[in-house]
């Protein structure tokens, strides 16, 4: 589910940035608390602030999914490092897995907002097409932003209702040398959950790709 919300006065942030929404007086509450982190799924240009998340049966997302239109919540100040890279002439190569689509969405229509001229390659894994947050307004980007690329790979189709005529499997080494090929100097973003994450960021490593040209982002408990 995604939540929008106003945006504060004179607040900005960078598309990839979190934030902290803490619940007022929630109606209940459990261990976990009133507040959770939230990367922004928005680009700073749109008019509201957009979060989303699955939504497990916790105390929190239960009062969040019933919320009035008009609650007031309280937010943190953005924070987080997984922003786009400054030198347009490198690559940013995108790997996410499910809800860790937030960040890209939000730097994938940044980008397209402020016409940069990064080269930008999404690889979009998920169970099935009804699962994957997003995808239509990121195969419209794609038809709009000529630097901007969508993989959208589907790992469990046989369950799916939906016709599907794009990859199939998880994101690996053949799946990336294919489309990567003329990819100059890239920069790895990975989100989603933490054994993707970990899986990816080894994979990579392994194939020879400096450290420091590596950025992640773990989505637990989601």
């Amino acid at each position: 589910m995604a939540f929008r919300f106003e945006k504060p006065s004179d607040w900005t942030f960078e598309a990839g940035q979190a934030i902290d929404i803490t619940l007022l007086a929630p109606s209940e509450t459990d261990a976990e608390g009133n507040t959770r982190t939230f990367t922004i799924a928005s680009a700073p240009s749109e008019k509201s602030l957009m979060v989303a998340t699955r939504m497990r049966d916790t105390a929190f997302k239960r009062v969040l999914k019933v919320m009035p239109v008009g609650t007031a919540v309280q937010m943190e100040s953005p924070a987080g490092d997984l922003t786009l890279h400054r030198d347009a002439a490198r690559t940013a190569v995108f790997l996410s897995g499910g809800i860790g689509i937030t960040p890209f969405r939000s730097i994938a229509f940044s980008a397209a907002k402020e016409h940069l001229s990064h080269r930008i390659v999404l690889f979009y894994s998920n169970r099935r097409p009804e699962d994957a947050a997003f995808l239509a307004e990121l195969q419209m980007l794609e038809t709009e932003n000529p630097n901007f690329k969508l993989i959208a790979s589907m790992t469990e189709m046989e369950k799916s209702h939906r016709p599907w005529h794009g990859e199939t499997g998880v994101i690996g080494k053949e799946m990336l040398a294919r489309y990567l090929k003329d990819a100059t100097s890239p920069i790895y973003y990975i989100a989603g959950p933490p054994g993707m994450v970990k899986g990816l960021h080894m994979m990579i490593n392994e194939s020879g790709v400096d450290e420091g040209d590596i950025r992640t982002e773990e989505f637990s408990g989601y």
